[in-house]
């Protein structure tokens, strides 16, 4: 066997023309069509989402003037809603229960627990069940606002019912003892009480009243409520159907025209043999060894939102105290809620910055410029800045400490986005500084490429995260709810979804192209695929998180459609997993060397099970609409969001850790035993948490739902049942393997990642060398034409092929 040299640019493809390109730079590696369908597909959907932004502020519930009785006495005024608005966000009420079915889910949700309540209480003025029911209803479902003054007139049994509640919501949010779940004394002041009760009916008004010329209310009807003939819309039933018809086509579709044209191109077989470099050789630029900082200080996250989220899980199985701790006087449900899902986001974008530093050096073929490890270590720094004080500064809004600056240095109070506004700005500011960093790491390569070529598409995937990251600035404590909530799910699902899954596309797929398991323009198919799939159903598809929020039915029917689209690229790249793992085993069994990186690869290998479960499967089972109008604030909710978000980003963040790891942790320090026992606890873990627990629980809880309503189904006295408290004990082998047997050791090999770091250090000025692996071309083979990497490996160093930036394949 000799080596042979591979040369720069792949063979000519006979059936298209070549692509022509600036002079120094090299040629597109994809069909003009691709490129082509991912503008027009992402445009397009953009452009749908803009139309219903602006039929969201046409048609939200309107806020009036004033709410008065029938004989003129004035019972709450517009302001009062405003500011029970901001009482809510601020006492982080959202985080204890929710409003039109979205929060926490511990609390009652406000909206359907004040409608019940006062549809009780009218009822029972008017006779009780038998003679009064028709009567209420009808003084619930007839719009009395009047646009032109403001003016909405109540009932007087429905005034009657506003002050009994105004006494419930103050013994239930200002109780002494606590044990709801709420500190002791949380919201005692009897103006904000007012406020807060004006609010909740306000938003019970919304979801009873009819919409001017329909026949229901501004939430479709939702939530579901026999006292106020609350029932799914013909709008619900029929997209719910239409939507199963979509995704039966849309599979189908996709399904044939795979299996007509081989699109990916990774059937053939690959004769390529590679000889991988030991870890122990392989040298890291400065700015390569910072990372390991960043992965410690994931792991040490990730262990703070694990013991947050087991005292916040504790509420449901005893509300009174954490093992004779009491727990709410210090650390109340709707605190230890926050920052469980705020560090979530944080350990996972950690994690996801610092794999976009690490690659920027194998992307630019070795090189990195002057300074860049200080300006690593300055946004680690930065980071933690902004997740500690972000954290405090919750604590202080939530107590009341802040005064008028609690929406800046505290909590704004939108599940998501709790965060106050200055650490918001700092966190956006600091994306933008990682792009910046990337970009001074990527120009010398960024300049030799077409803008459609894989680096191009890694440094725009990771622009795009802090461009959509911002939206969230749209949503303040005085936005009307249904705005706020438009924008509030820009971000967690657009954002996260589309965005960040695009961003952990294209990292992977350059981790594969490096790795010697896929050709160039392979991983460029798969990104582009992503884009239109992704676009073409995830864009529109944001809308099924909206229902019931007070948007129009066309948000109900768009989303519907657009979101049974999403499953169809879960369900076709599950089914192309196994052509994947075959290829894999094909790259391992040509290898004649070791492959270092199992572990990371099984963790990328977990990420497509738990993306086709969590967000499929589960996705699904809870985006239609007539599935969505009974659940949603349910257990099944719960359920869907763990599975994905730690199923897929979760264990893509760990994957880059792996990776990364080990190369910075010396041969004699590195432990496979390790990796395994984290990798089959986590994965365990979860799904004990998810079978044991959250979806059986949210399945009885929607069958409360359909059978008694919703308010009973969310009330604390159902979730206090004995069947609920077993289910919730249950959860607790799951969780302590989760956090012993997979989050402990991944702490202690990150502390290896620093304590025991490797001292290799690449020069900035030295020139390209082997990098990650070497490829043997046997004689009489060429390098080209079906056995090369199109180009990538050259194109990744400027060396001949025994100096190619790739590294290790799956197994």
């Amino acid at each position: 066997m000799v080596m042979s040299e591979v040369p720069t640019d792949e063979a000519p493809d006979p059936a298209r023309p070549p692509t022509r390109a600036p002079e120094g730079r090299r040629p597109r590696m994809i069909g003009r069509g691709w490129v082509q369908a991912a503008i027009l597909v992402t445009l397009g959907g953009f452009f749908v989402l803009g139309f219903l932004a602006m039929r969201t502020y046409q048609a939200q519930p309107p806020i009036p003037e004033q709410v008065t009785t029938p004989d003129g006495q004035v019972l709450f005024t517009g302001d009062d809603i405003r500011q029970g608005q901001e009482a809510f966000l601020r006492n982080g009420l959202m985080q204890y229960g929710s409003i039109f079915g979205h929060g926490a889910y511990l609390g009652p949700d406000f909206t359907a627990d004040y409608l019940h309540r006062a549809a009780t209480a009218v009822q029972e003025q008017h006779g009780g069940a038998e003679a009064g029911h028709a009567r209420t209803v009808e003084e619930f479902r007839t719009n009395r606002y009047d646009a032109q003054t403001g003016t909405l007139v109540w009932s007087a049994a429905q005034a009657k019912a506003f002050t009994e509640l105004t006494t419930h919501y103050a013994e239930l949010l200002g109780s002494p003892e606590g044990k709801q779940g709420l500190r002791p004394n949380a919201v005692t002041d009897p103006a904000e009480i007012h406020d807060l009760t004006a609010y909740f009916g306000w938003t019970a008004w919304a979801s009873a009243t009819d919409r001017p010329g329909k026949t229901y209310s501004y939430t479709n009807n939702w939530p579901a409520e026999p006292l106020v003939d609350n029932e799914p819309t013909g709008h619900t039933v029929t997209w719910s159907v239409l939507s199963l018809i979509f995704l039966l086509v849309g599979a189908g579709a996709l399904f044939a025209a795979f299996g007509r044209w081989n699109f990916l191109g990774w059937h053939h077989r690959d004769h390529r043999e590679l000889r991988f470099h030991a870890p122990s050789t392989v040298r890291l630029t400065p700015a390569q060894r910072a990372t390991a900082w960043f992965f410690f200080v994931m792991a040490g996250l990730f262990l703070v939102q694990t013991l947050l989220g087991s005292a916040t899980q504790h509420y449901r199985a005893d509300l009174g105290s954490f093992f004779g701790i009491p727990l709410g006087e210090w650390l109340p449900y709707n605190l230890t809620r926050t920052w469980h899902v705020q560090l979530s986001i944080f350990w996972v974008v950690t994690s996801f910055l610092a794999i976009g530093i690490f690659l920027a050096p194998l992307i630019a073929r070795g090189w990195e410029p002057r300074r860049q490890a200080l300006l690593t270590r300055l946004l680690l720094g930065a980071l933690v800045v902004v997740v500690v004080g972000s954290l405090l500064g919750e604590l202080a809004g939530m107590r009341g400490w802040l005064g008028p600056l609690w929406s800046y240095l505290g909590n704004q109070g939108w599940e998501y986005l709790d965060l106050g506004r200055v650490w918001q700005v700092l966190l956006i500011l600091g994306m933008v500084i990682w792009v910046a960093i990337l970009f001074r790491g990527l120009r010398r390569r960024l300049r030799t490429e077409h803008v459609a070529n894989l680096p191009w598409l890694f440094f725009l995937a990771a622009l795009a995260l802090p461009a959509f990251y911002a939206v969230g600035l749209l949503a303040s404590p005085d936005s009307q709810f249904t705005a706020a909530d438009f924008w509030r799910f820009i971000v967690v699902h657009l954002w996260v979804e589309d965005f960040l899954e695009l961003f952990t596309t294209a990292t992977v797929a350059y981790l594969f192209v490096l790795l010697g398991v896929v050709r160039e323009r392979v991983a460029l198919s798969v990104i582009f695929l992503d884009i239109v799939l992704y676009s073409a159903g995830g864009v529109v598809g944001t809308m099924h998180h909206l229902y019931f929020s007070g948007e129009p039915a066309e948000h109900l029917a768009l989303g519907a459609t657009f979101s049974a689209l999403e499953v169809v690229p879960l369900l076709f790249l599950t089914v192309e997993a196994w052509s994947f793992l075959q290829l894999g085993a094909r790259r391992k069994s040509a290898s004649s060397t070791p492959f270092p990186h199992r572990w990371a690869v099984m963790f990328l290998a977990a990420v497509g099970f738990w993306n086709f479960l969590g967000a499929g499967v589960f996705g699904f089972l809870i985006n239609l609409p007539i599935v969505s109008y009974y659940e949603i604030g349910t257990g099944l909710t719960a359920n869907h969001a763990h599975a994905a978000m730690m199923g897929v980003y979760g264990m893509l963040a760990v994957g880059f850790a792996m990776f990364v790891l080990r190369y910075l942790i010396p041969e004699q320090r590195w432990s496979d035993r390790l990796a395994a026992v984290s990798f089959w606890s986590l994965n365990l873990g979860l799904a004990w948490m998810s079978f044991a627990t959250l979806l059986p629980a949210g399945a009885l809880q929607l069958y409360k739902v359909v059978d008694a309503g919703y308010a009973d189904g969310r009330s604390l006295g159902y979730l206090q049942g004995d069947t609920n408290m077993f289910l919730e004990w249950l959860r607790l082998p799951g969780d302590v393997v989760f956090m012993v047997g997979g989050v402990l050791p991944l702490l202690w090999m990150a502390w290896l990642g620093i304590r025991h770091r490797v001292s290799r250090t690449r020069s900035p000025e030295e020139p390209p060398e082997t990098l990650l692996f070497t490829e043997i071309v046997p004689d009489g083979h060429s390098a080209d034409g079906g056995d090369g990497l199109d180009g990538e490996a050259t194109a990744s160093t400027g060396a001949t092929v025994e100096e190619q930036p790739s590294g290790p394949v799956p197994r």
